[in-house]
């Protein structure tokens, strides 16, 4: 099969087709009675629902009509996958934080992004319950956009706020299921850190509208978790790296079970020397 370079500008044309699609796939979700649907269990120990697979169905059909030629990568469907990916192709969770839905919680997502040579390029990331979504195109700027059902709202322009000035707090974006000692201590490194709970891809948001300033993530999580984020963040003005300041690469490895082993989304791109 040929590969397949979709540029900003291609990615421009897609961004409102897959914002239905999104929403359709959040639609599903909320369709579902959480007290009384089937959670299985994966390999890794992380639970499943007919939630993330109703809303992968959807998706999948989605961007055959849409795109059939661009490969995909879902978290539900990982074994179709074939990297490395040498061109275009999406990268999609369904629905990011199962744990959080599970829970009857609102802070769960559904995370698409467009990735082209390994570089995030379009993300959307979108919280079916808060009807907000977040989305955007690296160089083409960020929105926020709001929904009611199937109907999408007017798109207000995004971006990320600069490094606090000293003596000011900076506002960390923190896991309510997954914190960690090192992330923690980072954060307590930080001057005066406030820190803002949030579930899923919800603290990508919260980075690139600026209400949040970092995001720091010391522990594995999975490429689907954070390439759509890392594309809205990085639309908004922020910069998503790894441990040490480094880009980030997705799709480009089997081998290591699609697994990136840290991350920091940073509201100000400047402040990623701040360590």
């Amino acid at each position: 099969m040929q590969v397949r370079i979709i540029d900003a500008e291609a990615a421009s044309g897609l961004m409102e087709p897959l914002t239905a699609l999104v929403v359709k796939a959040g639609e599903a979700i909320l369709a579902v009675n959480r007290a009384a649907m089937r959670i299985d269990g994966k390999q890794d120990g992380s639970p499943v629902t007919e939630a993330d697979l109703a809303a992968d169905r959807i998706i999948a059909d989605g961007l055959a009509r849409l795109a059939g030629d661009v490969p995909t990568l879902s978290e539900e469907r990982t074994q179709l996958a074939s990297p490395p990916f040498q061109g275009s192709f999406f990268l999609i969770d369904p629905l990011d934080g199962t744990k959080e839905f599970v829970a009857g919680r609102d802070e769960f997502t559904v995370n698409l992004a467009l990735i082209t040579r390994g570089v995030p390029l379009l993300g959307i990331v979108s919280a079916p319950a808060l009807g907000l979504l977040w989305r955007g195109i690296v160089g083409r700027g960020a929105e926020r956009v709001t929904f009611d059902g199937a109907t999408i709202g007017a798109a207000a322009p995004i971006h990320t706020r600069k490094l606090p000035a000293q003596g000011e707090p900076w506002v960390a974006a923190v896991s309510r299921s997954h914190g960690d000692p090192i992330s923690e201590a980072f954060i307590d490194n930080r001057p005066n850190a406030v820190r803002k709970t949030c579930g899923s891809a919800v603290k990508f948001g919260r980075i690139a509208e600026g209400s949040a300033d970092i995001y720091p993530r010391f522990g594995p999580t999975s490429e689907w978790d954070v390439g759509a984020g890392c594309a809205v963040v990085t639309a908004a003005g922020g910069r998503v790296t790894d441990g040490k300041g480094g880009a980030l690469s997705f799709g480009q490895r089997r081998d290591a079970g699609f697994i990136i082993p840290e991350f920091i989304a940073w509201g100000d791109p400047q402040a990623a020397g701040c360590y």
